[in-house]
């Protein structure tokens, strides 16, 4: 696992907030134990102790995520940096722990993006990835939604590209009329429903597994690869935490 610690301060000071008053815990040690906590899958109070105490860690991570810091990390390390001349979509399911789904939430308050699926309780993120498989954009939704869904949402937040590669899970006359309308050629196989076959360049088709490495090196984060945390925000930061980590330090 890469240790954060070992990194120039200067990569992540810009995307923390500073310190007023009182100077507290060092940003570095904090932030190494939360990765160390999220990489593993453990409870915050089994972190070690080199990293302070567990209730520090716990409660400068529900501070961050709620301030969107991971997010902007994540943002701010791929600006400049993706190869985005081809880009990928494609989503995968992440298991809802029991944790994560237990107890109503209030009435009014937005839901916890996590559903019933044949596989359990879920909830599906949804990605785009540049040429070599590194993300650059997130959505996530409960488990039941449809891919439809995702591309929808993450259409306008493309990068200017040559090429899309997708699933025929993405085969749908709107997406490719968006994506043409951006200038995008799609790299999609059609339905075995539609009554005409829809050409595509099979040989580029074929690099679409780096996207898929991409959602199975990220579910090697216990965290990730099931959910504990019943805040959606919170499990969106570690998220984009293991994506940054992995991608773009």
């Amino acid at each position: 696992m890469k240790n954060v610690s070992t990194k120039p301060g200067a990569i992540q000071r810009p995307f923390f907030p500073k310190s007023h008053g009182k100077p507290r815990v060092d940003d570095r040690r904090v932030l190494s134990g939360i990765i160390f906590v999220n990489r593993n899958g453990l409870r915050w109070r089994d972190a070690c102790r080199e990293y302070g105490p567990h209730k520090t860690l716990y409660n400068r991570w529900k501070r961050w995520s709620a301030m969107g810091i991971f997010i902007r990390i994540m943002e701010g390390l791929t600006t400049g940096r993706a190869e985005p001349q081809t880009i990928m979509i494609d989503a995968t399911y992440l298991k809802a722990h029991r944790t994560a789904s237990s107890l109503r939430f209030k009435k009014g308050a937005p839901g916890r993006l996590i559903g019933r699926t044949k596989g359990g309780m879920n909830t599906k993120l949804h990605a785009v990835t540049d040429r070599n498989g590194r993300p650059l954009d997130f959505f996530m939704t409960a488990g039941q939604t449809s891919d439809y869904t995702g591309a929808a949402a993450l259409l306008d937040g493309l990068p200017p590209a040559e090429w899309m590669r997708a699933d025929r899970g993405y085969d749908a006359d709107w997406f490719r009329d968006a994506l043409e309308e951006k200038g995008i050629k799609p790299c999609i196989p059609g339905r075995k429903s539609r009554g005409k076959p829809i050409k595509y360049d099979r040989r580029k088709y074929k690099r679409r597994s780096r996207i898929e490495i991409m959602f199975g090196r990220l579910k090697d984060w216990r965290r990730v690869a099931t959910r504990y945390d019943r805040c959606p925000t919170v499990f969106f930061s570690a998220i984009c935490l293991a994506a940054t980590v992995m991608f773009w330090l």
